[in-house]
């Protein structure tokens, strides 16, 4: 075959149409609304509904969608023993993916028309909390707590974890979060939940494929790096000597770059603001001096890099005394919405993704007898 349409990692392949997200240089759209509007305006579970559902609900149409979320809440016992069995040193994001395909078991959705898949869709929100918190409250030696009606999703997690009643702050900027991860396109976890969808397979078995794709570090696992490297350092001066190595090394900086953004991620800017202004408020603004001390010099390079989400996003969290393993889930528990919508839409035009490769191999050869071998 000839190789000169050959994309290593399909780089700049359009692999297909799709009405959800626009990603671009200039913009980030889900359904046509800028994430710089949405993340100012709306809460997750109206993104959540843009996704699903096409548009943006009015106050009644949100109402019936939060309860329906609340009314998908609780694992079934057998689920909640199963999480319970895994080993202790288990990452979070293998229980999550173990618990989301156990759940399936025992979910009652049949069909496959669009309104059936839209509440699986619905129940899947629901279920990586619900997975999250089981497995957070018994690691920490207590026993799992039941969902408080009307909370919002960001609120539901943080209760099902600590139990208590989450303060305002946290609740806010886990929401914000939350929107700005729910959705990005052809990305390499909803790739991965369209290819198996597009087999004709069934949803959760899309969803749990798609939580392996996230769990990588060059993926949804950037964030928990990013926080990682931050960790590293006791001082700015120390961080900013690290980089200048690092930078004469050509490493890798966990949470710059990023495959179509060249001129810098707009969610990265969005939470940027908030976890500056989170940090004063902590007194915890040394850290954010290690964070520029890092970032400063790959963004004034002559040729720049910029942060994606994951850079600002990991320390977020850390400031919100969020354990570093529950970064990734805490991503899923977004992005769940993004890879049921792009379920859905690859169910209604399906053509099973069957790409071709670049063979590099040795060319034709006789098969030797055994005794010439």
């Amino acid at each position: 075959m000839t190789t000169d349409t050959f994309k290593p990692g399909l780089e700049g392949v359009i692999a297909g149409s799709t009405d959800i997200c626009c990603v671009d240089q200039g913009k980030l759209l889900y359904r046509g609304y800028p994430i710089s509007e949405l993340a100012e305006k709306v809460s997750f579970e109206e993104v959540a509904h843009l996704l699903l559902y096409g548009d943006l609900p009015n106050a009644a149409a949100l109402a019936k969608f939060q309860s329906k979320i609340d009314q998908f809440r609780g694992l079934p016992p057998e689920v909640v023993q199963a999480i319970a069995s895994i080993p202790k040193d288990a990452p979070m994001m293998d229980v999550l993916r173990t618990g989301v395909s156990m759940a399936g078991h025992f979910s009652s959705f049949k069909g496959s028309d669009v309104e059936t898949l839209r509440d699986q869709a619905t129940w899947l929100i629901a279920v990586t909390a619900d997975v999250v918190g089981v497995r957070y409250r018994l690691l920490h030696g207590k026993e799992p707590i039941a969902s408080k009606s009307g909370l919002s999703h960001a609120a539901q997690i943080l209760h099902l974890c600590h139990g208590i009643e989450p303060d305002a702050t946290s609740v806010r900027l886990l929401d914000l979060t939350l929107v700005l991860y729910a959705e990005h396109d052809f990305n390499a976890s909803t790739f991965t939940a369209r290819v198996i969808g597009s087999t004709t397979s069934d949803m959760v078995s899309s969803i749990t494929g798609a939580i392996g794709a996230l769990k990588g570090p060059l993926h949804g696992g950037a964030n928990e790096r990013a926080m990682e490297l931050l960790s590293r350092f006791k001082s700015s001066e120390e961080a900013a000597v690290w980089v200048q190595e690092a930078l004469a090394r050509k490493e890798r900086v966990m949470g710059f770059g990023h495959r179509v953004y060249k001129n810098g991620d707009h969610r990265a800017r969005i939470l940027e603001r908030e976890m500056r202004n989170l940090a004063e408020q902590k007194g915890r603004m040394d850290l954010v001096a290690i964070y520029d001390a890092i970032k400063d010099p790959i963004v004034n390079k002559e040729r720049p890099i910029y942060p994606n989400v994951d850079y600002p996003c990991g320390l977020t969290y850390y400031l919100l005394d969020l354990p570093l393993d529950l970064y990734t889930p805490l991503f899923v528990c977004s992005r769940i919405t993004g890879w049921c919508a792009h379920y859905i839409e690859q169910s209604r035009d399906n053509r099973i993704y069957r790409p071709l490769s670049n063979y590099v191999g040795v060319s034709e050869r006789e098969v030797p007898d055994i005794a010439r071998r």
